[in-house]
């Protein structure tokens, strides 16, 4: 993949350019909130059949594409996100991100403490760690880059199944085990503060991954949780070298106006941590979507603790008591 950018770089064209930038000019002229954007309030007589391959390819294929090319610096952020979400709207339905029912999210250092384990890794510039989202794809538009660091990284489900099972077979089927991830204090109406779902999971045929290191160790606090045996903990760790091998994974470094979309049941997406502008109007802020696709793999029944519905096309997110969707633009 670092060696073949073309399998996952898409540079767009002055025709699909225009084809965005009208369908925003158009959505916008409605009068709606952007949480309403629907396909059909955005129109793309032209990209919307790249977008069609789009899905195809991370459902089916590589799992990964960037486009490039958006002049982002000449949108306000309201004209940006209407482009990023009218995008989404043709890949699949946007999912709550939050408990307060973000659809469009904002990944940035807000100053959260890194150590409280209510804190969400992306609200910070502390390294994350390689972790998949509540949702079948998770898309990023680079508003503006970090003054360093910030790069962003990707690793296969598959390669590190395979290189588990040449490896070490015997740690490889303890991540099939239920293994306890900390919600981090976004709990749904009646749920455990944590999930119980395997790292891997066979399901129909396919492999399905569900991981983030950093909310497995935090959810051993609470006492009802599965504690995590040492081969539990070894299996862990090995998952988390094999993920951290150079060998493995490749890295990118998002500019502003690239979107980024990947899908969560094969990959597994990490970031650097990263040194900010002292300057407010110049930090790092990306923008966030986490989509359901339609024609999607199912998945196992497990995975209701985590995407509550399991309704292809109409699954994942964060829904707690009293949350409502909307999509603040700041």
């Amino acid at each position: 993949m670092a060696a073949h950018p073309e399998c996952w770089l898409y540079e767009l064209a002055r025709r699909d350019v225009e084809d965005l930038e009208a369908a925003a000019r158009h959505f916008l002229a409605l009068g709606l909130d952007i949480g309403e954007i629907t396909a059909d309030d955005f129109p793309l007589p032209h990209f919307s059949a790249h977008l069609e391959a789009l899905r195809e390819k991370l459902i089916s294929g590589v799992g990964v594409e960037v486009l490039r090319g958006l002049p982002i610096d000449r949108y306000n952020q309201k004209f940006s996100a209407a482009i990023f979400c009218g995008i989404g709207a043709h890949l699949g339905r946007a999912r709550s991100q939050n408990a307060q029912g973000h659809i469009l999210g904002h990944v940035r250092d807000t100053g959260a403490d890194a150590t409280d384990p209510n804190t969400r890794i992306y609200q910070t510039s502390q390294r994350q760690t390689f972790h998949t989202d509540s949702a079948d794809v998770v898309g990023l538009l680079c508003i503006r880059e970090a003054k360093e660091g910030g790069r962003s990284l990707l690793v296969s489900a598959e390669t590190i199944y395979n290189e588990m099972r040449r490896q070490s077979p015997d740690l490889l089927e303890r991540l099939f085990d239920p293994i306890a991830t900390d919600r981090r204090g976004e709990v749904p109406d009646g749920a455990n503060p944590y999930f119980e779902i395997p790292p891997f999971t066979w399901h129909e045929g396919r492999l399905t991954v569900c991981y983030q290191r950093q909310y497995i160790d935090s959810a051993q606090r609470f006492d009802g949780a599965l504690r995590l045996t040492p081969e539990h903990l070894a299996a862990l760790d090995l998952f988390d070298d094999l993920a951290n091998d150079p060998d493995l994974h490749f890295s990118m470094q998002l500019q502003p106006g690239d979107m980024q979309f990947v899908y969560n049941h094969s990959q597994l997406h990490d970031r650097t941590g990263f040194i900010d502008w002292p300057e407010r109007e110049k930090r790092r802020h990306l923008l966030r979507l986490w989509l359901a696709i339609p024609d999607d793999r199912a998945l196992p029944e497990c995975f209701a603790q985590r995407y509550g519905s399991l309704e292809i096309g109409n699954r994942g997110g964060i829904i707690t008591k009293g949350t409502k969707l909307h999509a603040p633009l700041d």
